[in-house]
């Protein structure tokens, strides 16, 4: 069940991963139509405020259709075979499930409590989905669909039929099932969905009312679980579903970008939610971690060292991909990543303690452009306030770090006694290495799990390849994935995470090829 979990969670990362540019030109077009910084080109009515107005209309496409973005993008990774088809399935699925909700709340809505459902105005929880008015289940409603359609197609998609209904065979059968099976699901949805909003309202006072504890709370689940694979688990909810607002605190923010650029008050008071500050640690823990694991490397090694901390931690702070160097000591001393996962809580909670609020998850370009950029004419001192915390957090990340690795001697890169052991891989020793393209990399890392017949599925997230094998016994160590220009091997039983990198998705394409 962990495992499954484990590969529904990764999934999310497919759509995940399209915010920060998205999100980048919201955030510029933002600035471009700031009348204090263009007074005379920002006006309404030129040719200036028209195209970048029309650029940020274009910019909100992912965040105001978010429920889509999750039915289309889960079944990419999560389907076993035909992905295209799954995608395409779970699109039929998520209109048929809403247009039954509309006919459903059309004819019943007074016995749901949905008085004049087709004609009233404002009424809360509703909203249109391809056309039609339906219930706002948001992003939560997507990625339900989403999973059940995904396991229709992959149940359904390959069973065959007697001859003569042999045309109904593949997606046609799938998409009968779900016609079918929709129709109980939107009944049951009708039923239950006004007790969740209610529930949703509930859990935003209670976290809202939490303040600090709750952000720092939020933010240690979210960084802890991150080893489990489990901790897309606690983010979605927040960031892109209705736990604390109403379509999720991203969608939320960006909605409200223009209007908070406008005024003076504090964002606080304007955006009482703090919980999308994890991204701090990957700003400034990364680089406090990095230059401790540098300096009580052995003399020799440093240069080496150097060379892998310096890409892992550029790759930490411009996109927040922090898995390559959280998993450099990850599993040689997970003390230090609890101990990494309380900092970067504190330092959350303390940023939101001193005002600070906005879009923060991801790197810097998400920083700058989502935040500090458009933000920062009538909002410099938060800034300033959250910039100079993050600063004595990376001191307080370096000098505790240092001391723990020298104090309890942690044979990180660089400090082992076995020269085959300390060897970092650099981008020349990569280069030159087995694997030089992606196709390489994918059949030594097949070799290395044993072979394609021991291999049940496979999936990825942004850096890893999650593999599940029929026997463990038959895997390489950790040794062999190093020399091939993986970056560590993860065993948990039968489920086996190889760190490959922000490569992992060309390279699953052409591992998965070798399967075929």
């Amino acid at each position: 069940m962990r495992g499954k979990l484990q590969r529904f969670g990764s999934a999310m990362m497919a759509p995940v991963l399209l915010f920060p540019f998205f999100g980048a030109m919201l955030g510029l077009s933002v600035v471009m139509l700031n009348t204090s910084l263009f007074p005379s080109l920002a006006q309404e009515g030129t040719i200036w405020h028209g195209f970048w107005d029309t650029v940020l209309i274009a910019s909100l496409t992912i965040f105001q259709n978010m429920p889509f973005i999750f039915v289309l993008g889960l079944p990419i990774a999560l389907a076993k075979k035909a992905p295209g088809r799954a995608v395409f399935v779970s699109f039929v699925g998520y209109v048929v499930f809403n247009y039954y909700i509309n006919g459903i709340l059309a004819h019943w809505g007074d016995f749901f409590g949905y008085e004049n459902f087709l004609t009233a105005d404002g009424l809360i929880g509703v909203t249109e989905v391809a056309g039609r008015r339906t219930l706002d289940t948001g992003v939560l409603g997507g990625i339900v669909v989403a999973a059940i359609m995904i396991w229709l197609h992959n149940k359904y998609f390959e069973k065959e039929l007697p001859e003569w209904l042999g045309i109904f065979q593949g997606t046609p059968l799938v998409s009968i099932v779900a016609f079918i099976l929709m129709f109980p699901i939107a009944l049951f949805t009708c039923f239950v969905w006004p007790v969740i909003q209610q529930g949703i309202t509930s859990l935003q006072g209670l976290m809202v009312s939490s303040g600090v504890f709750g952000v720092w709370l939020y933010t240690f689940l979210e960084r802890i679980l991150i080893p489990t694979g489990l901790h897309h688990f606690i983010y979605a909810p927040f960031l892109f579903g209705p736990a604390v607002v109403e379509g999720g605190i991203v969608a939320q923010w960006i909605e409200n970008l223009p209007a908070l650029a406008q005024s003076t008050e504090p964002l606080r008071e304007m955006f009482p939610y703090g919980f999308a500050l994890h991204g701090n640690s990957k700003i400034f823990g990364v680089p406090g971690i990095a230059l401790a694991m540098y300096l009580t490397a052995k003399p020799q090694n440093r240069k080496k060292v150097g060379g892998l901390l310096l890409a892992a931690t550029l790759t930490s702070v411009v996109t927040g991909i922090t898995e390559p160097i959280e998993f450099t000591f990850l599993f040689i001393a997970p003390y230090l990543f609890a101990i990494h996962s309380v900092l970067a809580a504190t330092m959350a909670a303390t940023m939101y303690a001193f005002g600070v609020v906005g879009n923060f998850g991801g790197g810097l370009i998400e920083f700058a452009f989502m935040n500090w950029v458009p933000l920062f004419a009538n909002h410099w001192t938060t800034y300033l306030i959250q910039i100079l915390i993050g600063l004595a957090f990376t001191a307080i990340y370096f000098f505790l770090f240092r001391y723990l690795i020298l104090k309890l001697d942690i044979p990180l890169p660089g400090r082992q006694k076995d020269e085959d052991e300390t060897k970092l891989y650099t981008k020349k020793d990569y280069q030159q290495g087995k694997s030089n393209s992606f196709a390489g990399k994918a059949k030594d890392i097949l070799v290395g799990l044993g072979g394609k017949d021991n291999i049940v599925d496979v999936t990825s997230c942004a850096t890893r390849l999650r593999v599940t094998v029929k026997d463990p016994s038959l895997v390489k160590d950790d040794k062999y994935f190093l020399s091939i220009g993986a970056h560590g091997l993860v065993v948990k039983e039968n489920s086996i995470q190889v760190i490959v990198g922000l490569s992992v998705s060309q390279v699953r394409e052409h591992f998965e090829g070798l399967l075929k």
